[in-house]
């Protein structure tokens, strides 16, 4: 299997961010970002952003189990990163409502 990459540019509430999907060998990678954080399936390492990564002060939540951008936008994040929180961003959120929060 070759691996494809799509980039799609979206928008939450007239906010502009980019979704970005990796179909990789028995996985897919999905995030949507915009410049100031993201959203991503369950690839991604909170516990390494808010440990080894702390002075980077990322804005960051994972949803687990997600297959499409567009699960990946309604399902509660299941972690979020130190930074995150501070802005009022938690787990169990909606996907796109913490996007909202990170502008």
């Amino acid at each position: 299997m070759m691996t494809v990459v799509s980039i799609e540019h979206l928008e939450i509430q007239g906010q502009p961010f980019m979704a970005v999907t990796v179909r990789l060998p028995k996985t897919t990678l999905l995030t949507v970002s915009n410049d100031n954080g993201y959203i991503m399936c369950g690839a991604l390492d909170v516990g390494l952003l808010n440990s080894r990564l702390a002075d980077r002060k990322i804005l960051a939540g994972r949803a687990v189990g997600v297959k499409t951008i567009e699960e990946l936008l309604e399902a509660p994040l299941e972690s979020v990163t130190i930074e995150a929180e501070a802005i009022g961003i938690y787990p169990g959120m909606i996907g796109k409502d913490a996007l909202l929060k990170m502008l």
